[in-house]
């Protein structure tokens, strides 16, 4: 039996966390001119119809591989270990002390309506993105790791929900003046 061909294999790219976006960009244009269901308008309804399915199958894989937190989860995914990311809130101490800093200082900027203090934090976590992307492309791509860098994925993931609370609450401030 035939299985569909994953992500990386959609669009021809390697499998791993390091990938070459322009290339990436590259791959998908060219997955997309061949399938595209414009080019298959005086097709069959079922020619048209499997164009259709390849072409969106081709858009979420560049949608997932685009973005390196997605590709990330999914690299983890393809391996067999699963995320959890509903039920498995476990982190190191370490990072949930992070997290409680990052919390007073966000309630501390908010009730001030310190917009530099807001601004500090945010840089504060882009500077945290960046280590963690480096920290997981190396336990994917180099140590293969799944198991530990599934644990980095989830906090990855709460730094970029908690950088979103932040936007928000500049946002907000902004609105006010």
């Amino acid at each position: 039996m035939q299985t569909d061909p994953d992500h990386f294999e959609l669009l021809g790219v390697p499998a791993t966390f390091a990938l070459d976006r322009n290339a990436l960009d590259a791959a998908w244009r060219d997955v997309q001119a061949r399938v595209h269901p414009d080019r298959h308008a005086s097709g069959t309804a079922q020619e048209r119809r499997v164009a259709m399915q390849w072409a969106s199958r081709a858009n979420e894989a560049y949608r997932t591989l685009r973005s390196p937190l997605s590709r990330a989860r999914y690299l983890c995914e393809r391996a067999g270990v699963d995320l959890q990311v509903e039920t498995n809130t476990a982190m190191s101490t370490g990072f949930l002390m992070q997290q409680m800093e990052w919390r007073e200082a966000l309630d501390d900027a908010r009730a001030s309506r310190n917009q530099d203090a807001l601004d500090h934090l945010a840089a504060e976590l882009a500077a945290e993105r960046d280590t963690m992307a480096r920290q997981v492309g190396d336990l994917l791509d180099v140590e293969r790791d799944y198991a530990t860098a599934s644990a980095r994925v989830r906090e990855w993931m709460f730094i970029e929900k908690f950088s979103e609370e932040i936007d928000a609450v500049a946002d907000a401030l902004a609105d006010s003046h």
